[in-house]
Parts: structure tokens; sequence; C-alpha cells
């Protein structure tokens, strides 16, 4: 699968024929609205509702108009640190131990940066790590789900098919890793 900036370029490339508009005009209406650019949510739902644009393209044109105004994308070092401060402090050594087994994986694993869950992704996304009031979501996804009382159907975090919740680094069991494990099969 290609890293996230060939995806970002490919939904540029074609930004022209799709929407009537290049990339850098898009930017140049952004700034010119009144939408705050660096409210990249603010910016994708006015791209939706005033210009109908399509998703991965207002994802595209936020990010750069967010970039064109001084914004710059943290590391997933940064993105991770941001998920665990205050009362869900406590919650790190969850993410700690999943993230431990995750990239443990394979050579082929890695974690991305997302401002409220961390993906875990080899050929596609397998599994991701939320961060909630008094939990941890491990989302994972799967082609066919292994039977297990652990698991619950879920839409997320991330491209999550079904998750399973932790509260402490102990629930992290044999068995949470033996989901993990097929996760990560089921997603080469």
């Amino acid at each position: 699968m290609a890293e996230p900036a060939d995806m970002m370029a490919a939904v540029t490339a074609s930004m022209t024929d799709r929407t009537g508009r290049t990339l850098d005009e898009w930017v140049a209406l952004v700034q010119g609205s009144g939408v705050d650019p660096l409210d990249q949510l603010a910016v994708r739902t006015w791209l939706r509702d005033v210009h109908g644009v399509k998703q991965n393209t207002q994802w595209a044109i936020a990010d750069a108009a967010a970039r064109a105004a001084g914004w710059e994308r943290p590391s997933v070092a940064e993105y991770t640190d941001s998920q665990y401060t205050g009362k869900k402090a406590a919650l790190r050594p969850i993410y700690d131990r999943v993230a431990e087994l995750a990239l443990s994986l394979g050579e082929d694993v890695h974690a991305e940066g997302r401002s409220t869950y961390v993906p875990f992704v080899r050929g596609r996304q397998f599994a991701a790590v939320q961060a909630l009031a008094a939990r941890v979501d491990l989302g994972l996804r799967f082609t066919a789900a292994p039977d297990s009382p652990l698991l619950s159907p879920a839409k997320a975090p991330g491209q999550s098919t079904h998750k399973l919740t932790l509260t402490s680094p102990d629930d992290v069991t044999p068995e949470v890793e033996a989901l993990l494990r097929a996760a990560y099969e089921q997603n080469a």
C-alpha cells in the first residue's frame, strides 16, 4: 500500500480533473473564505457543504491550507504523547504494551500519527489503539474474525471491524496477543 505522502500526491495530481481547481487554487480559496485554515475540520466542512468536495480531496486541501498557514504535522511520538495526558496519562502503559506487541509482529509494521488514535499498519491498517476516559480500545481489522468473547463488532477506532476493551496492562493477555497477530496476518 502507498504511503500517506504517495496517496496525497495521487489525490493532488487528479484534483483539477475532479474539481476544476488546482490545489494551489483551493488553498487560495480557503485563505479568502474567512474559515480558519488551522481548523482543518472547519475547512473540510466548508469544502463539503459549500463546494461539494469529496472526502479525500477535503483532507488534501485542508492539510495544504493548514501547512500554508504555518502548521506542521506532529510526529507519531508527538501525536501519541498528546493522547496520554491528564487523566489519560494512567492509560499509557496499556498503549505501550500493545504498541510493543504490534511493532514486534514484523519488520513491515509501523505506527502512524492521528490526533485521537494510533493506527498500526503493514500492507494496510490492522490495529488501532484509542485512549478513552477510563479505558483503551484496541480496534482490530479482520477479514474473518476469530471466535472470541473479547471481541465486539466495531467501526472505530480507525478501520477496525472489531474491538476489545483494555483497562490495565494485565488485560493484554495471550488471547489478546493472538487476536492482534490474527489481525496482522489477515492484513498483508
